[in-house]
């Protein structure tokens, strides 16, 4: 049993003690002790879920609580690193802040003598990742993106670099012909087509100005509600759907 002091406030570094104790190989808690980072994986994502919720709800005592599992999650990895001895919070801390300077240069005067010339944010991360070329520009794009982010990134990265600069016009010819592509499937290629269908989809609606993920998040919203309407008016039975 640890003797753990209760304090009227706490710090991150609270926060990590709390961690270590509970991953403490002889005294430790059972479940926390033996997570590793694929296990708890998609614990970060539910929690960044959790949190964006609140976000749109504008709930400030919900933002607090799912922000701070956010922070328990990073904190959590860090860890595990911390016993693996390859790097520590302090790291995190000083490679972000290092990071935020670097961007700004328009607010710091060190940033300013390093990146005299460059104005744009997308520039700026470039030479900070080192990126000069379409396939660096590409194969920095995150896999493991929601997979219609994940395509927009793409398109919009490779339009950056003119490998991929269509119109609006290009972009709904091409949506066309991935639908007519969609409609001669064979349960063979049905995957392959729905997949150029969803791209063409996917880019039509990027050079709209509109976030793929937002607007099918938005539609799904409104499927729900209106499937609960009718559910709703029928007495709370389902009702057979209707063509």
């Amino acid at each position: 049993m640890q003797d753990w002091p209760e304090r009227e406030r706490y710090t991150a570094e609270d926060l990590l003690q709390i961690i270590r104790i509970l991953r403490d190989r002889e005294n430790g808690c059972p479940w926390d002790k033996v997570q590793t980072h694929a296990s708890i994986r998609k614990n970060f994502l539910e929690e960044t879920c959790e949190a964006l919720e609140a976000i749109d709800a504008d709930d400030a005592a919900m933002m607090r609580e799912e922000l701070g599992d956010v922070l328990m999650q990073v904190a959590f990895h860090t860890v595990i690193e911390e016993e693996r001895g390859r790097f520590d919070f302090e790291q995190v801390c000083r490679e972000v802040c290092e990071k935020l300077v670097f961007r700004h240069p328009n607010i710091f005067a060190s940033s300013a003598a390093e990146n005299a010339g460059i104005n744009s944010w997308d520039a700026l991360k470039n030479k900070e990742k080192g990126r000069t070329t379409l396939a660096d520009e590409l194969n920095t794009v995150p896999a493991t993106l929601p997979a219609l982010m994940y395509a927009q990134k793409m398109q919009k990265r490779a339009a950056r670099k003119g490998a991929f600069a269509q119109t609006a016009e290009d972009a709904a010819a091409a949506l066309m012909a991935a639908e007519r592509g969609w409609e001669e499937a064979v349960p063979e290629n049905a995957a392959e087509r729905a997949g150029a269908l969803l791209f063409a989809a996917a880019n039509a609606i990027r050079l709209a100005g509109v976030d793929a993920e937002e607007a099918l998040t938005f539609a799904s919203g409104r499927f729900r509600q209106e499937l609960l309407q009718k559910t709703e008016d029928s007495g709370g039975q389902e009702r057979p759907a209707t063509v």
